[in-house]
């Protein structure tokens, strides 16, 4: 499995955002677990209930915003998985490729571009969560395939209904920019 996504990764002409005045940069990792599609999982994370934080709560991948001190958007993935999950990308696992580039659906939402980065374990770890994360979970892709698992999530903002694709997994919904970051690894992996 591992090695059918890296050769569909280097295959792919990767949609990059362009720089522009104001915009922030953010990375999240993709960590991936298992030899194969058939017992692969992929890591995330629930985000703490934090006052201000606009994804407080939400399903996500282990990443954030671009520090100063970042000589790259990879090294931002990085730090911020062994930040808030105590994972070593560079010691626990590869880099295998990258995702297109994201910006939030909403104008609402800050100024933000977001470069997924996709790694596989090379070894079992302990996840040790920070004060930033409630907890991380393991989903198996085959049920994130299942069409069971897709829904639809309506959430309330300002007043109005906004409706979004989604995946479920028991009380956890992931949708946003997590479910389309979701949505292009399994067209990747599972392109015909």
């Amino acid at each position: 499995m591992i090695d059918s996504l890296v050769l569909a990764l280097r295959a792919r002409v990767r949609v990059e955002e362009p720089e522009a005045e104001g915009l922030r940069w953010a990375a999240v990792a993709l960590v991936l677990r298992g030899a194969t599609v058939a017992d692969a999982s992929l890591l995330f994370i629930r985000r703490a209930e934090r006052i201000g934080d606009p994804w407080s709560g939400h399903v996500a991948f282990p990443g954030g915003r671009r520090d100063a001190s970042d000589a790259t958007l990879e090294e931002t993935a990085r730090r911020e998985t062994s930040e808030e999950l105590s994972l070593d990308l560079g010691t626990d696992a590869r880099l295998i490729g990258v995702l297109d580039d994201l910006r939030p659906g909403s104008a609402a939402l800050p100024s933000i571009a977001v470069r997924p980065y996709v790694y596989a374990l090379t070894r079992e770890v302990a996840l040790v969560p920070n004060k930033e994360v409630h907890s991380a979970f393991w989903l198996p892709l085959f049920e994130l395939r299942d069409p069971a698992r897709s829904a639809e999530h309506v959430f309330e903002r300002a007043g109005a209904r906004l409706r979004f694709p989604a995946y479920l997994w028991g009380e956890d919904v992931v949708w946003g920019m997590t479910e389309r970051i979701v949505t292009q690894l399994l067209s990747v992996l599972f392109a015909p």
